[in-house]
């Protein structure tokens, strides 16, 4: 990947994540890629549900390439005596790791409102339980940066059920090349197809076959990609590499996934995969996620009739403070470069 792209994405994930976008919460960072999409010359459609898809081009066969732009957040469920909210998350998101993080509710009204996660009754120094006390939904509360004591003074602000909360990213690369941030699951991989049409465009490649591309925004809650285009006969959902115990994918790698908990990848289009990173020379692990399902997923389990998998940079510590590499990004890149053969 040279390094203009390289640079072309990393500036583009530092964009995608600075815009909040927890399931059902979307339309701006939707709104953001069109118009990227828009400018480079094609022509995006909005989806009923929200997401968006543009056809780019070459002939045979319909490929989906599927990148989720939608992340983890919460909904205000209530507000507690004190004033201080209660939340419920929305996806994945994990009490256990969201403590102390700076959130912001964004209300009906248009105003939004920053606080913190923090556990109820918080400081060590009057809280004699505190090292004991379980992290959950029911003890992490946020507390808005307003002068509110009461539920009545909270409620004076706008806030109310049904308000969507958005965690801070904190956005970084380090000098050694990691990536640190919420939400490169999965906006690392939106930026790297955004980054991969800017390349075709630039090259005016000629792909192998007629692609598609897809943004959805419901992947969170399991039914992003349930419809997609009619040709389409394969579809590759990229989307987080998992790395953990277990499996060989490392942040500096593009990882293959042969089975998730759904069952296994379609054989043929993981054996193009790597058959493509071998020829592309890429560090690419094959593995099977323990707990895991795509957007892929959704739409095999929807009815249609294509065969599929997900392919992503490895990313540590999902659906938390996640961490990737800059060579990650790259061989992710240049499989599915090498793969389209442009």
């Amino acid at each position: 990947m040279q390094s203009d792209y390289l640079s072309c994405a990393l500036r583009q994930l530092e964009a995608l994540v600075a815009i909040p976008s927890p399931t059902g919460f979307t339309e701006r960072v939707v709104d953001y890629c069109i118009g990227e999409f828009a400018a480079m010359g094609y022509a995006p459609k909005r989806t009923a549900k929200g997401g968006l898809t543009v056809e780019l081009g070459g002939t045979g066969d319909g490929l989906l390439l599927s990148a989720h732009v939608d992340t983890l957040g919460a909904m205000v469920c209530g507000v507690k005596p004190g004033g201080a909210l209660r939340v419920a998350p929305v996806g994945g998101l994990r009490a256990q790791n969201i403590e102390a993080e700076t959130a912001r509710v964004y209300t009906r009204s248009g105003r939004v409102l920053e606080g913190t996660f923090q556990l109820e009754n918080a400081s060590v120094h009057v809280n004699s339980e505190y090292d004991k006390t379980q992290r959950g939904f029911d003890t992490i509360e946020l507390l808005l940066d307003e002068k509110t004591r009461s539920e009545q003074q909270t409620r004076a602000l706008g806030v109310a059920a049904g308000d969507y909360v958005a965690v801070a990213p904190r956005f970084a690369v380090t000098q050694t090349g990691y990536i640190k941030s919420r939400f490169l699951d999965d906006k690392l991989s939106a930026a790297i197809l955004l980054t991969l049409v800017r390349y075709w465009k630039d090259t005016c490649a000629a792909p192998r076959r007629r692609v598609h591309m897809m943004f959805t925004v419901f992947e969170e809650v399991g039914h992003g990609g349930a419809s997609i285009p009619e040709d389409v006969t394969e579809m590759i959902a990229v989307d987080m590499g998992c790395v953990g115990k277990g499996l060989q994918c490392d942040e500096t790698m593009v990882s293959i996934c042969a089975m998730d908990s759904r069952g296994p990848s379609h054989k043929a289009v993981v054996d193009g995969l790597v058959d493509a990173a071998q020829r592309a020379g890429v560090r690419y692990a094959l593995d099977v996620y323990p707990h895991y399902g795509s957007d892929a997923d959704a739409a095999v389990c929807a009815g249609h009739e294509v065969r599929h998998c997900v392919v992503g940079p490895g990313v540590y510590a999902s659906h938390g403070y996640e961490r990737a590499h800059i060579e990650g990004l790259a061989n992710t890149f240049d499989l599915l470069r090498a793969y389209l053969g442009i």
